[in-house]
């Protein structure tokens, strides 16, 4: 497949390969300043972290020729679908960002529980209860967007959805076990991965 790479295309692979590079710091960073003491662990999650992984790996196994998703664009359309991009990757690397800082020491890779564990529920916590695979998600549409075909956009999401959904039964039981009443209020009063709209 021979690639056609303009200004767009250009740009948006840029700003998402830097924003590959401030997750990565976000995960490394994280990792470094995580309390290493804890009371419970799930090791399923590490399934349903393994799957979002495969859903970034489909993104990037399937790239397309022509930067429109769909098929060869307009420069307007395409100039629209960059800057989308773009936008989608930064706002991703910025909310996960700002999730890790809230989460501190409790920050963890997979479902865990830590001594002295916070129930977590201002800043980006507010907004959603899993943050950090909202971020995650935002990055595999960014990735998408500037370098799969749609077909694999497609199947990259849902195998994505069903890694998250594993992951946030894991590590949302352990915070039922550990918060009880205290966390049946937060997931009543907060969505899981998606804000509300209104």
């Amino acid at each position: 497949m021979t690639f056609i790479l303009d200004v767009p295309r250009a740009i948006a692979l840029c700003v998402v390969g830097v924003c590959w590079l401030g997750f990565g710091a976000i995960l490394v960073v994280g990792k470094r300043g995580a309390s290493k003491t804890q009371t419970r662990r799930d090791a399923k999650s590490h399934l349903g972290f393994f799957l979002q992984g495969v859903a970034y790996v489909i993104c990037f196994v399937f790239p397309r020729a022509h930067f429109f998703p769909f098929a060869a664009g307009s420069k307007a359309a395409e100039g629209l679908v960059a800057a989308l991009t773009a936008a989608t990757a930064i706002a991703s690397v910025w909310f996960c960002y700002t999730a890790a800082r809230a989460l501190g020491k409790q920050w963890a890779l997979v479902a865990r529980v830590v001594e002295g564990h916070e129930l977590i529920t201002e800043g980006p916590y507010g907004v959603v209860r899993n943050p950090i695979y909202l971020a995650m998600f935002g990055m595999l549409v960014a990735t998408g967007l500037a370098v799969s075909r749609w077909q694999a956009l497609a199947v990259a999401m849902v195998v994505f959805f069903v890694g998250t959904e594993i992951r946030i039964r894991s590590e949302e039981r352990l915070l039922r076990e550990a918060f009880g009443v205290k966390f049946e209020e937060y997931a009543r009063r907060v969505p899981a991965v998606f804000p509300r709209m209104f």
